[in-house]
């Protein structure tokens, strides 16, 4: 009796220290997305000076000149254009590969499968320089096709491996009785494996919108004209050579920031999903 007590006090301390823990670490990650939106309120004077996470004065004017003087609203289109855009093309083409290495047999399957696996070893950085010749050979630098095939490349390897883990574990019987319906390949593909897959594509989506929604560098290597730039770029105009506005850009990073943690909140359930979705096709 006593020792099925200790246990159960062992148990609950054991619990209670993970639950700290993991408390402590999501403050850790709160903490400077609060401080962000803390400051975003504040004037470049208080900033430095009042450290607290209520500003004693809220300027809400800080997001109306951040939007206008960042010059925000043609950026905010293209980023929107752009992360969409390239979200369905990963999700077209990394569904219908994924599902090809796992179910179909062709020579040169397993080559091709590690050729893809092994585009997840080499640093975006990396490809920046044969992207950029290649780009200008099909006269597709600076233009927003040429920027929306880029990122469709740099997320494919990873799309891929998380959807083909999925639909190895898929039951064959589930196939089977839809070839029996008169589907063919495509139509099991549309109808049985992308539904079943939801989990693992709310990962994939939210996964490669952060992906595209954040990306800098690309854009300014790609992009001349400021009009193709995606938002990332236009935070550059609160930054000047020997004083930042933090205010505003505190604002324009919080503008940002809103519609990736949205698409989070409305794909969570099923990111949770995903994270078990071995277990639940298994």
């Amino acid at each position: 009796m006593k020792s099925s007590v200790y246990y159960k006090v062992k148990g609950v301390s054991i619990n209670l220290l993970i639950n700290l823990f993991l408390i402590s670490v999501a403050i850790t990650c709160i903490y400077p997305l609060l401080w962000m939106v803390s400051a975003s309120f504040k004037t470049q004077e208080t900033i430095f000076t009042d450290f607290s996470l209520i500003p004693r004065h809220f300027h809400f004017g800080n997001y109306a000149r951040a939007w206008m003087e960042g010059g925000f609203g043609r950026n905010f289109l293209n980023s929107i254009f752009y992360t969409t855009s390239v979200v369905v093309g990963i999700i077209i083409i990394s569904s219908m590969a994924a599902y090809g290495f796992s179910r179909l047999r062709f020579p040169g399957r397993n080559i091709l499968f590690f050729i893809f696996m092994a585009a997840m070893m080499i640093p975006i950085p990396g490809s920046f320089v044969a992207l950029y010749v290649l780009l200008n050979k099909l006269h597709l630098r600076n233009t927003p096709v040429g920027y929306i095939l880029c990122m469709i490349n740099v997320g494919l390897s990873t799309s891929i491996f998380l959807l083909k883990t999925f639909f190895d574990k898929m039951p064959k019987e589930l196939e089977d009785a839809a070839r029996i319906d008169g589907c063919s390949k495509l139509g099991i593909w549309w109808h049985v494996a992308l539904p079943l897959a939801k989990p693992v594509l709310a990962v994939v989506i939210v996964f490669n919108a952060l992906n595209v929604w954040n990306e800098y560098i690309l854009a300014l290597i790609i992009f001349d004209s400021r009009q193709y730039m995606p938002l990332q770029v236009a935070l550059q105009t609160f930054q000047g050579e020997f004083v930042t506005n933090y205010p505003l850009l505190m604002a324009g990073l919080t503008i940002t920031a809103l519609p990736i943690i949205i698409v989070y909140l409305l794909m969570q359930k099923y990111i949770v999903k995903g994270v078990t979705a071995g277990a639940l096709v298994g």
